[in-house]
């Protein structure tokens, strides 16, 4: 098989193709919105292509087990929750929270049961409901997203929440990449973006840049960084600084002169079928309030449709990513910058074959 580089980096190779390496699944990812979980319900996802069934028990507590019953395979996600327990909508095999199956109604008490169905470690966090979908035993030390801007009430929050058909790794060089503010011309004006530096370890890589604007700023955009306090000696200039920490991403936006981040953004993608070629994107933005009481929710729907136009066009863009790779059955990208050419090193390195993952 021929292969490409591009100065070291290799953008094809076997199993080592970027495009065909799944996310690790001992990471927490998130798999549903609180709201979509009501106290006794359910609801179907899929890490993977692995259904799992989020189940909300009458008490409120959260759980998730296998998205299929031991018995016939049907899916649980269609079941009756009953107290804490959710049952079967076929034969009625009642299931407990461990994945135990601790009741057939047919066949009365007995003390060999059948074996149960797989549990994954849950837990609710930020308005979110996050599974471990890798290694159980992993998921007590493995570090749990941290974004301590949502519980700051200085801040106000825009949930993401959409299916984005590409690869994660489009999304996460879309993000990284701020060299791309050309494709944002009709929303954002004409923005220079300067590199400023870049730092990596073994499971995550950081950039900062600046920018410079070459026309009026948008309404959306003015609402989300503020007032501009004006250049200082410990921030003398805009400053964006974008992290993978993998699997997940966070980008802070200080204005000059600023002592708090405008915008602190975490967002993850999680992939959603086998192949891997679709994800759905979970995101946390943000945005410092103004000091004048009632004023963030008064022009929030500035905010709105600004970022949405942004993210509207980043997913056109990835998803036409995605379509020539497709085409083209291999990754030919000639990447020339170094902040991607080491962010897919990182991926590689972190990631997992398709087929293992």
């Amino acid at each position: 098989m021929s292969v490409m580089k591009l100065n070291t980096v290799t953008l094809e190779s076997g199993d080592r193709d970027l495009r065909k390496t799944g996310a690790h699944p001992d990471y927490w990812y998130p798999l549903a919105r609180s709201g979509d979980v009501k106290p006794g319900k359910t609801i179907g996802r899929t890490f993977a292509g692995e259904p799992i069934v989020i189940i909300r028990a009458e008490s409120g507590r959260i759980f998730a087990l296998e998205d299929r019953c031991a018995h016939r395979q049907v899916p649980l996600s269609k079941g009756k929750v009953s107290g804490e327990r959710i049952q079967c909508c076929y034969h009625g095999w009642v299931y407990d929270d461990t994945g135990r199956c601790v009741n057939i109604p047919y066949v009365g008490k007995s003390d060999v049961m059948p074996r149960g169905v797989r549990a994954y470690p849950c837990r609710e966090e930020y308005g979110l409901i996050f599974v471990f979908p890798g290694n159980a035993g992993k998921a007590s030390v493995v570090q749990f997203p941290d974004v301590p801007t949502w519980h700051d009430p200085k801040y106000k929050t825009r949930y993401l929440d959409r299916r984005v058909n590409c690869h994660y790794s489009f999304l996460h060089e879309n993000l990284m990449d701020m060299n791309h503010q050309f494709l944002h011309r009709r929303i954002m004006s004409r923005i220079r973006t300067g590199f400023l530096d870049l730092r990596e370890g073994d499971d995550w890589v950081e950039v900062d840049y600046t920018f410079s604007r070459v026309g009026k700023q948008p309404m959306g955009e003015k609402v989300m960084l503020g007032k501009r306090p004006g250049s200082t000696t410990e921030r003398p200039r805009d400053l964006m600084t974008v992290r993978t920490q993998y699997p997940h991403q966070r980008l802070k936006f200080w204005t000059a002169g600023s002592e708090h981040p405008a915008l602190d953004l975490w967002i993850t993608y999680v992939p959603v079928d086998k192949e891997q070629r679709c994800n759905h994107t979970f995101g946390l933005m943000n945005i410092r309030r103004p000091s004048i009481p009632g004023l963030m929710e008064l022009l929030w729907p500035f905010v709105i449709r600004f970022t949405e136009g942004i993210f509207s066009e980043d997913r056109w863009v990835v998803e036409l990513e995605q379509a020539a790779f497709d085409q083209q059955g291999a990754d030919w990208n000639q990447e020339i910058f170094p902040v991607i050419l080491q962010l897919r090193e990182m991926l590689l390195r972190q990631g997992l074959p398709v087929s293992r993952a």
